[in-house]
This record gives C-alpha cells, structure tokens and sequence, in this order.
C-alpha cells in the first residue's frame, strides 16, 4: 500500500496541490527513477524482516535442537557424558539470555532428583529401607533407584551456578530464580556467590554430609528460603557471608547435627529469619559475627540440644528477637559478645533447662529485653559481665527454678530492672557483683521462693529497692544471713552500719 502511494505521488498528483510537496519541475523520467527506487527500498525492508524472522526462526530451533540434546546428555548413563551436558545447558543459558531461566530449571531440576549420598559416590544403583509398623506388624520395604557415580555430576552443576553468580562472571545469572527445594547435599561450593534478586529455594533440603560452603557469600535482595531444611550431619559454611538486604528463611529448618556455620558474617539489613527452627543437635556458630542492621528472628525457636555460639559476636544496630524461644537443653553462648546498640528481644522466652552464657560480655548501649522470660531450669550466667550503658530488662519475668548468676559483674552504669519480676524458686546470685555506677532495680518484685544472694557490701545498693518488693516466702541471703520481710531486711540494714 505504502510503495503504490509512493508512486502515485511521484508520477504526478490527480490531486492539484494536495499534498503540499512541490515536485512538478521533475521530468517524467527522474519520477519513474524516484518511483523505482522507493519500490526497490520497500522490497529491502521486506526482506530485511522476513530474513530477521527467519534468524528467529533459526535461533529458536537452535535453542530446542541443542536444548533436547543437553537433555539428553544428562539422562545418560556414563558420568562424563552427564557432566558434559551440564555445560552443554550452561553454553546455552549464556547465549540465549530469553531462555537462560529454562536452562537454569533444567540444572536445578537435576538436583531435585532423587539422591542418596552412598549411591552417589559409588555404583549403588538402588537402596531398600525396610520398617514396621509397631501396631499392625506390618513390614514395609520403600525401594529407590539412584544414578550410579552421581556425586561429580551434582557438584559440577553447583560450580557452574556459583561461577556464574560471582560479581565478575563473564555472563551473570543474577536475579534469576534457582530452585533446589528438597534437594540432598553432601558437598557443593557456593562460595562468594552474590543473590541479589529473585528466588533462591532450599526449601526441605537436606544437608546430611560432606561441606557446602557459603562464605563470603552476599545475600543483598530477593529472597532465599532454607525452611524446613534439615541440618543431620555434614558442615555448612557462611562464614563471612553478607547479609545486606533482601530476605532469608530458615524457619522450621532443623538443626541435629553436623555444623552450620556464620563465624564473622555481616549482618546490616534485610532479614534473616529462624522462627520456629529447631537446634537439637551438633554446632551452630555466630562467633564473632556483626549485627548492625535488619532483623534477625529466632522467634519460637527450639534449643534442646547441641550448641548455638554467640561468642565475641557484636550487636550495634538491628533488632534480634528470641521471642517465646525455648531453651530446654544445649548450650547457647554469649561469651564476650557486645551489646552497644540496637535490641535483643528474649521476651517471654523459656529457660527451663540447658546453659546459656553471656559472661563477660558488655552491655554498653542498645536494649536487652527478657521481660516476661520464664526460668524454670537449667543455668543462665551473666558472671563478670559488664553493664555500663543501655538498659537490661527482666521486668514481669519468672524465676521458678535454674539459677541466674551475676557473680562479678560490674555494674558501672546503665539500667537493670527486675520490676515486677517474681521469684518463687531458684536462686539469683550476685555475690561478687561491683556496684558503682548505674542503677538496679527491684521495685514491685515478688519473693515467693528461692534466693537472691548478695553481699553486705552490695546491700546498700540493692536495699532502697528491695525495700519495696512483696515477700511471700523468698528470701534475701546476704553472707548467710537470709531476710524473708522488710522487718528482716532493715534488721539486716542495721547490723552493717
């Protein structure tokens, strides 16, 4: 349509002037020249779209051509043929950046296969798991077949992911999503991987052995999803890791063994979520880790068993919450850690057993919160702690039984409130504890059982406020002399002036 109103146009206007454009001073043979090359420009854009649509065509069945045969590269039987077709998928995803997710799914779904680590080092081909129903008898025997020498397979496609999430990876797979959910690792590095879009999935995995390392790893937007992912054995590295922003869950994740570990890792925004987790077995480490920003959320987590390690870690900024945390068993250490800003929430946490340490760490700044916390059992220390600034709450908490030590802390400023915290088992022990700055309060506390051990150096500063706590069978013990009223107490005041 256009090439024939073009030559209308130029051959002569049956119109008189109605289009504006002078041109009668052409010669009926420059106009067939004109007209000719308008109809020859046309016929080259037309084929300059029908050969574009062709190249199209022509990529598009590259693309499934070489698509089909990765495929069937990685359904083979030979190993080296499988590893081959991991980077045959991989040269594709490079080149055909509309189909690089296809690619990536086609990697992950390989890892989402069944696995078993015995089957996977060696030529075990299938496995049989026999149970028994312990009311009807019944034998059941769940058969499953792996692929054979499937182990260099896996961690060759866990290095290519990783090399092509690096901050100078020649082409870059950052942002897409990367599905691994109920995937078995034994091994795989991840090592100064970057995340920071999409969806990284670990939903239900299991790391039963071997070393999967994410150190220095930066976890900087999207979200990455680790809940529910069972930790039985094995070592998982984040040390160094750098959570800036973004999202990471690993609520419901299960903690039974082996090591996970977050020595030195930064974290200065975004969340990281562990609510609900369970640690019942083996070592978590935070060891000299930095919070200054974001939140961190143990939020009913369950601690009973293993060990989960706080030492020397520094807490500036953020919030971290262990909320309705349970504490039943294992050791969660706070040794040396620095508390000078932002807030840790043990609010209505429940001590009821294990050890929780956080002697000789510093309170300078920022806000502790263990109101409401119940401490039935077990043991928390706070010996030699030093609270020179920010404010400790055990306001409204609980002391049925465990023991609380204080002994040599220093209370050189800085607030500790036990108001209206109520004592009716256990022991609080401060014996030891310097006094000389900062304030400690016990207004509106009950002494309905148990002990708080102090010193007749330290009553001074304990007596205005214990002056106003209920008695109701609690004791006072100062040097082996037990106050269980005020009468008792000012008794107890006399006797030291």
């Amino acid at each position: 349509m256009l090439v024939a109103l073009g030559a209308v146009y130029i051959l002569g206007r049956p119109w008189q002037h109605g289009w504006g454009l002078e041109i009668g001073y052409l010669s009926w043979k420059d106009r067939l020249l004109y007209a000719g090359g308008l109809v020859t420009l046309s016929g080259a854009l037309v084929a300059l779209v029908v050969n574009y649509r062709k190249q199209l065509a022509a990529e598009a069945g590259q693309f499934t051509a070489g698509f089909a045969d990765a495929a069937r590269q990685l359904g083979d039987q030979a190993p080296a043929v499988r590893i081959a077709g991991v980077y045959a998928l991989a040269t594709l995803a490079d080149r055909h950046p509309g189909r690089r997710q296809q690619c990536i799914d086609a990697l992950c779904g390989y890892l989402r296969l069944p696995y078993h680590p015995e089957a996977g080092a060696g030529h075990l081909a299938e496995r049989s798991t026999e149970t028994t129903d312990t009311e009807t008898h019944v034998k059941t025997i769940d058969r499953r077949s792996y692929r054979a020498d499937d182990r260099e397979v896996r961690l060759t496609i866990i290095r290519t992911i990783r090399d092509h999430l690096r901050p100078h990876a020649a082409v870059s797979w950052q942002g897409h999503d990367f599905d691994f959910t109920g995937a078995t690792f034994d091994g795989g590095d991840f090592t100064k991987a970057v995340f920071s879009g999409g969806t990284v999935n670990f939903e239900g995995a299991e790391f039963s052995g071997g070393t999967v390392h994410f150190e220095g790893a930066e976890f900087s937007g999207g979200t990455v999803h680790f809940t529910e992912a069972e930790f039985s054995g094995g070592t998982v590295h984040f040390g160094r890791a750098k959570f800036s922003g973004g999202t990471v869950h690993f609520g419901g994740a299960e903690f039974s063994g082996g090591i996970v570990n977050f020595a030195e890792a930064e974290f200065s925004g975004g969340t990281v979520h562990f609510g609900r987790a369970k640690f019942s077995g083996g070592t978590v480490h935070f060891g000299g880790a930095e919070f200054s920003g974001g939140t961190v959320d143990f939020w009913r987590a369950v601690f009973s068993g293993g060990t989960v390690d706080f030492r020397s870690a520094e807490f500036s900024g953020g919030t971290v919450h262990f909320g309705r945390a349970e504490f039943s068993g294992g050791t969660v250490d706070f040794r040396w850690a620095v508390f000078s800003g932002g807030t840790v929430d043990f609010r209505s946490a429940e001590f009821s057993g294990g050890t929780v340490h956080f002697g000789r760490a510093e309170f300078s700044g920022g806000t502790v919160h263990f109101t409401g916390a119940e401490f039935s059992g077990g043991t928390v220390h706070f010996g030699r702690a030093e609270f020179s600034g920010g404010t400790v709450h055990f306001t409204g908490a609980k002391f049925s039984g465990s023991t609380v030590h204080f002994t040599g802390a220093k209370f050189s400023g800085g607030t500790v409130h036990f108001e209206g915290a109520k004592f009716s088992g256990g022991t609080v022990h401060f014996v030891g504890a310097e006094f000389s700055g900062g304030t400690v309060h016990f207004a509106g506390a009950v002494l309905a059982g148990g002990e708080v051990r102090a010193e007749r150096e330290q009553l001074a500063v304990l007596a205005p406020d214990l002056a106003n706590v209920t008695w109701a069978g609690g004791g006072l013990n100062v040097g082996g002399a037990v106050a269980k009223s005020e009468e008792e107490l000012r008794r107890l005041l006399a006797s030291t002036q």
